[in-house]
């Protein structure tokens, strides 16, 4: 599967931004969806997880009640909604697919990754 992240650019602090993922080359709902992130420095980190049929989802403390995942699976999109946002979120963003019903955290349990796309916020 090939998937292709966009949404990304500048915003100040507080403002909000809303990631899309779009996947093409396979069947989207095969596969549980994932984001996560790297910032200058730094090793990439999980974000948020969606299970296939969007039943589960998951995030990291640094983001929980200010990110929401979602996905349409007619629309073969992934999408994060991210709200409330702080400098220390800037980081490139990148999706992945995993082979699987079930949400995974560890980057090692994709299979399928995008380009990423840049997140900057100022403060």
């Amino acid at each position: 599967v090939q998937l292709q992240a966009s949404g990304g650019g500048l915003v100040q602090a507080g403002e909000s931004l809303r990631l899309s993922c779009a996947a093409s080359g396979r069947t989207f709902s095969d596969y549980a969806m994932g984001w996560f992130r790297q910032a200058p420095g730094k090793e990439r980190e999980f974000v948020s997880a969606i299970s296939r049929a969007a039943t589960r989802t998951r995030y990291a403390d640094a983001v929980k009640g200010r990110f929401t995942i979602s996905r349409d699976n007619a629309k073969n999109t992934v999408y994060l909604q991210m709200r409330s946002l702080k400098p220390e979120d800037t980081a490139v963003y990148y999706c992945a697919a995993r082979s699987d019903a079930t949400c995974a955290t560890s980057a090692t349990e994709y299979h399928y990754w995008g380009q990423g796309t840049l997140v900057t916020v100022s403060s």
